[in-house]
């Protein structure tokens, strides 16, 4: 790699997330969309109730992403249209500012007693049946959403940005969006999606173990305690079924003195998470110190793969 293309790569980082952090997702016509009924209408068209279909499906479409991008890298190496390439393929991935413009908008609804309302404005945050929900357990919802997204949506694109270009930032954000896809265990996918969902497990690792020490790191700029932080991230984090989630949900749960986890209700059928943290169930005012969090999070890990990033050059 030679200094020029690494240095790009660190300013069109920069200019992604500067960009997301303006602007947030488009309205329409959004990459991340267009991937995902590409994605639809093949697994549509090559389903079988088969581990190794799943496989294949999983393989193409993120490859494929990655070799679309990293294709068209290769003919636009001259600046500034490699940067604008860059910037462009970190915006379409990240989604910090959508992510907490929902998560405020639905603080604010419960805050202000309109629980019906935030029932159904839930489903853009998570996957779970809101009905019936009550306060308490749609602003769990949210701070789990917060702290799971803060990996999924915030660092892992720039992590794989700072480390493969633009072709690791396509590959993640096609790999978690086929997770989010066929990656549930409901009888459809439970065998088809199993590959999507390990690999997603995969790239999220690292992600997710950045994203928890940020958060236990920064916990008192949320009126949190660190080392309350970091006992709940040890004792809770593995006890969540995701090997990623249950890190970021439990250093937020920690940092923010709240309990996540319990019943959930989904599509595919009713689970029982484990309780993270020893705090009180989270009130608006927490969703609100979540958002703060997840923010400063995003701001620290943008500011640290910027530098691997620039560093590469070196």
């Amino acid at each position: 790699m030679n200094r020029c293309s690494a240095s790009d790569r660190a300013l069109g980082i920069a200019l992604g997330t500067l960009a997301d952090r303006l602007a947030g997702d488009p309205r329409r016509w959004h990459p991340v969309a267009g991937l995902g009924r590409l994605a639809g209408r093949v697994e549509r068209a090559i389903w079988r109730p088969r581990g190794a279909v799943g496989a294949i499906y999983a393989a193409g479409v993120v490859g494929g992403s990655a070799l679309a991008v990293r294709s068209l890298e290769r003919r636009v190496r001259r600046r500034p249209i490699g940067v604008a390439v860059t910037a462009f393929a970190t915006w379409s991935a990240l989604g910090a500012r959508s992510l907490e413009r929902e998560a405020a908008a639905l603080a604010r609804l419960v805050a202000a007693g309109e629980v019906e309302r935030a029932r159904q404005r839930l489903p853009a945050l998570v996957g779970r049946d809101p009905t019936g929900l009550g306060p308490d357990e749609l602003c769990r919802a949210v701070v789990e959403s917060v702290a799971e997204n803060t990996a999924d949506a915030v660092i892992g694109p720039l992590l794989w940005g700072a480390l493969a270009g633009s072709a690791g930032t396509a590959a993640y954000r096609a790999a978690n969006t086929l997770d989010a896809m066929v990656g549930h265990r409901t009888p459809r996918h439970e065998r088809f999606g199993w590959a999507a969902a390990r690999l997603d497990d995969a790239l999220t690792w690292p992600a997710a173990r950045l994203g928890a020490m940020l958060a236990v790191g920064l916990a008192p700029q949320v009126g949190g305690d660190r080392r309350a932080a970091w006992r709940t991230l040890r004792r809770d984090g593995a006890a969540h079924p995701s090997p990623n989630a249950g890190r970021m949900e439990s250093a937020f749960a920690g940092a923010l003195d709240v309990r996540l986890g319990g019943p959930n209700r989904y599509p595919g059928g009713a689970e029982r998470r484990p309780l993270l943290g020893d705090g009180r169930p989270p009130a608006p005012a927490d969703v609100m110190r979540a958002v703060r969090l997840s923010r400063l999070v995003g701001a620290a890990s943008t500011a640290a793969l910027v530098a691997l990033a620039a560093a590469r050059s070196r």
